[in-house]
């Protein structure tokens, strides 16, 4: 009778949930760093100190492997700057929120390899096209929230009524996607600083 009335009681998982869990947590730092076509069973076997078959009585082969540890990956990195983003009070905050996360937390973004959705995309669009859709989707997702937030500045007066929000959505979004490419080919994070003052003259220039 409980759950009546405490709807927030989380569902306990089934040893067989906790175990394709576990596989996804060790995993997913290893494609994202090595690369979703060349991580191998014996990469996984490594980090989750699993037998063959029990990574493979989880997934029906690494390529559904490969996807779910991108879509945790990505859920990760989305769930971490959409909490920056409801820390803020305006359109314009929560716009430079999404590039301020990767000014405070470069480390944490070179310890991981970069960016999963930079990632994942160069091996997607090049030939593992099993992955593409769900990364797509991704980039939609993301480009989405961005959008949002620029409809949100266009009601409350903050953005120019003319801004068009899926044409700055995307230019912003590939503003901090390839300067977190520069950041991390060229091991400097000034790139991620060189975004942030970009973006900020883009919403004070052409959305204000």
């Amino acid at each position: 009778m409980l759950s009546r009335f405490n709807l927030n009681v989380p569902k306990r998982m089934s040893k067989a949930e906790e175990t394709r869990k576990f596989i996804i947590q060790k995993s997913a730092p290893i494609f994202n760093k090595k690369g979703y076509g060349s991580t191998s069973l014996s990469d996984i076997q490594e980090a989750t100190k699993l037998t063959k078959g029990a990574i493979y009585g989880n997934f029906s082969d690494k390529s559904e492997l490969a996807v779910s540890t991108y879509e945790y990956s990505f859920a990760l990195i989305l769930d971490r700057i959409t909490e920056e983003i409801k820390k803020t009070a305006t359109a314009k905050e929560a716009l430079l929120a999404y590039i301020h996360y990767y000014v405070t937390n470069w480390q944490t973004v070179f310890k991981i390899g970069g960016c999963p959705m930079l990632n994942a995309a160069v091996e997607a669009d090049d030939h593992l096209l099993f992955l593409r859709d769900t990364v797509r989707r991704s980039f939609r997702v993301f480009i989405g929230l961005l959008q949002g937030i620029i409809i949100k500045g266009k009601v409350n007066g903050e953005f120019n009524a003319n801004v068009n929000p899926a044409e700055y959505a995307a230019l912003i979004h590939s503003v901090v996607e390839g300067n977190i490419l520069l950041a991390k080919i060229m091991d400097d994070p000034e790139y991620f600083h060189i975004a942030a003052n970009h973006i900020d003259r883009i919403i004070d220039q052409q959305l204000t």
